[in-house]
């Protein structure tokens, strides 16, 4: 059965072997280096905790109903507070700058960076209340979309409105029927101006 990296790097006499050394110091590097991570991690982590504290009396005013925002804390090897779906704040290189961020259609872009907590605050709750003021006037014209149209005759006029129509009818009717007595007429005596001669053969006959 197979033993450990020490075991098999280990001299027959039980010394530990150069090659074990190397592997036990390898370890140990390793090790430090995760902890230097983790220590990193934790104190972005702590850096933005300070700032949703901060933050936590403008989150607590935006409305139930509006679920535009996310408000939340994500760990990670990068950790972020998250304002929205696409605007969250991170730490810098010197993991003691406060970055705001956005993601666009152009790229991300940059809406507030400083090692200070305040103006970054400041700044998010500037970009709350233009998000919230941008959705208002999304649904204010939603609804002028698709508002009724008010109708252009009130029900006092609807009376006579329809007695006109009537009397129209009845015009249009009269000059239908005057056109074909017309028509008639004409017809009758285009025929016997036509057929005058045979009609009066006819007439002699008998």
């Amino acid at each position: 059965m197979a033993g450990s990296s020490e075991e098999i790097a280990s001299s027959r006499d039980g010394a530990p072997s150069a090659l074990a050394s190397a592997i036990r110091e390898v370890k140990n590097n390793l090790a430090d280096r995760d902890d230097v991570v983790i220590d990193m991690r934790d104190a972005q982590h702590a850096r933005l905790e300070l700032l949703a504290t901060e933050l936590a009396p403008i989150f607590a005013e935006v409305p139930n109903d509006i679920e535009i925002f996310d408000f939340a804390l994500s760990s990670g090897l990068q950790p972020r507070l998250w304002i929205d779906a696409v605007a969250h704040i991170t730490m810098g290189r010197d993991r003691r700058t406060y970055r705001f961020l956005r993601d666009t259609r152009l790229g991300r872009v940059v809406l507030a960076e400083s090692t200070e907590i305040k103006p970054v605050a400041d700044q998010v709750t500037r970009y709350i209340a233009e998000r919230i003021v941008e959705r208002q006037r999304m649904l204010d014209a939603g609804g002028q979309l698709y508002a009724t149209p008010s109708q252009p005759e009130t029900p006092a006029d609807e009376p006579q409105t329809k007695a006109g129509h009537r009397s129209l009818r009845r015009e249009a009717f009269r000059s239908a029927l005057t056109f074909i007595a017309a028509g008639a007429l004409t017809g009758v005596l285009l025929s016997l101006v036509l057929f005058w001669d045979h009609i009066r053969q006819i007439a002699l006959r008998f």
